[in-house]
């Protein structure tokens, strides 16, 4: 089989790694892919892995190598060309393609659409509301004593959440996405929601239209600096499973949050075939979905793709299809640990072209795969090319182990600048079951 993934960084490298494991897969395109990407080789016939210089963004031009090349499956990573429609157009074409449609995509694409669709179907939520004027969500927030989170409508790389523990922060929110429109028309319309207390997870759901696997807990560290200090950024590292749900517990938190959402689907015409992620706050009164995502988490990708003993493959194909199996999902029992390792500035403005050193011998250790997010190869030598630069990953017997292991292959890389987490987990490591 010919497969396609679109998208460029750490969770394509993910992806493109373990398809690369099945043995259904012949030839393996990535558009537009990245250094790491390129290096990688289908495991049964040595193919080597193809990057296709085509933005993620670019769908005309997708469209048009795909209907020469007509691949067997195109798998969507990004959010934005979900949103744009890429699965609609490649179906157009009568091409398979995995991930929701425009129309399922507004899930993440709209954080109006989803507040006003969890309100319907009684999905657990924060309290919140929707506005398109600035006074009256300034008078919202005050009712909530300042303490909430200021959501942009629309698609914002990551950066169109605020959590505000104060009404100065609040307003500064509103005024600079409604009115000064920082982020453009994504800021026209927001949502706020009261501030949660509790712990943040991960959750995933592979579906197909009618059912839904769920995947173990995760847990991202979205703050720049240890300590869950600094700006926002898109993820300086996870690990999977997390200690903070046991398997009741989550089948009563994925019960309370797919079943109605399926029932939403249904009810509205919604054909969602492909990766449902909420970000979840675990609170004193059961999960609340904070936002749902359409595509898989990145780096919650690298974390799951190291533990996931199915064949990715026909997991995706089934899912595109309309029938996946009723079993569910196998995972290894092991733990899975990623350090996001990232240039100097970001997420701001960042450096490029430093050289990495050390990519190799990190490898060496056993259990240790690196992922590529920001990279390229000049004259033989890895450079640095993004915000985030690596995943560097490892898969242990335990979460201390696992950590270990990422750490000290962490410690053999090297560039100009290069920032990261070093406490990624240690919200596991204090925990204690009450």
């Amino acid at each position: 089989m010919k497969v396609l993934v679109i998208g460029g960084g750490g969770r394509e490298h993910a992806l493109v790694w373990k398809l690369a494991q099945s043995p259904h897969v012949t030839d393996l395109y990535c558009a537009p892919g990245n250094a790491g990407i390129a290096s990688e080789r289908i495991r049964h016939n040595g193919a080597p892995v193809h990057c296709v210089p085509i933005g993620a963004e670019d769908l005309p031009t997708l469209v048009a190598w795909a209907r020469e090349q007509r691949p067997d499956l195109t798998v969507v990573g990004p959010d934005n060309p979900l949103a744009l429609g890429v699965v609609d157009r490649f179906q157009a074409e009568g091409l398979r393609a995995w991930g929701p449609t425009r129309v399922a995509a507004q899930f993440e694409a709209s954080k109006v659409f989803a507040q006003q669709f969890m309100e319907r179907y009684g999905i657990p939520a924060p309290r919140g509301a929707v506005f398109e004027d600035p006074r009256a969500a300034s008078r919202y927030a005050a009712s909530l004593g300042g303490r909430c989170a200021v959501k942009a409508d629309g698609l914002a790389l990551g950066k169109g959440v605020r959590v505000c523990r104060n009404q100065a922060e609040a307003d500064a929110a509103i005024e600079d996405w409604m009115v000064r429109r920082l982020l453009g028309p994504a800021g026209a319309r927001v949502v706020i929601q009261e501030l949660l207390e509790g712990i943040e997870v991960s959750l995933h759901a592979l579906c197909d239209g009618r059912t839904a696997l769920p995947f173990p807990t995760s847990q991202d560290h979205k703050r720049l600096k240890d300590g869950d200090t600094g700006p926002n950024t898109g993820g300086m590292g996870t690990y999977c499973p997390t200690p903070f749900l046991d398997e009741t517990q989550l089948a009563q938190a994925y019960a309370q949050i797919l079943q109605p959402w399926l029932k939403g689907c249904q009810a509205e015409g919604i054909d969602f075939r492909g990766l449902l992620y909420p970000g979840v706050m675990l609170t004193a009164n059961g999960p609340r979905v904070l936002e749902f995502n359409v595509r898989f988490g990145d780096p919650e990708t690298q974390v799951y793709l190291t533990r996931l003993e199915n064949d990715l493959f026909e997991l995706l194909w089934a899912s595109a299809e309309g029938s996946l199996p009723s079993a569910p999902l196998r995972w290894s029992a092991q733990t899975s640990v990623c350090i996001v390792l990232a240039s100097a500035g970001y997420p701001g403005d960042y450096r490029k072209g430093c050289p990495i050193s050390g990519l190799e011998e990190a490898e060496q250790i056993p259990g240790v795969k690196v992922f590529h997010a920001g990279t390229d190869r000049v004259n033989g030598q890895w450079v640095t090319k993004g915000g985030r630069v690596l995943g560097v990953t490892a898969l242990a017997p335990d979460l201390p182990a696992a950590l270990q292991k990422a750490y000290a292959a962490v410690e053999r890389i090297h560039f100009d600048g290069m920032q990261y987490r070093r406490d990624i987990g240690h919200r596991a490591l204090r925990w204690q079951r009450p």
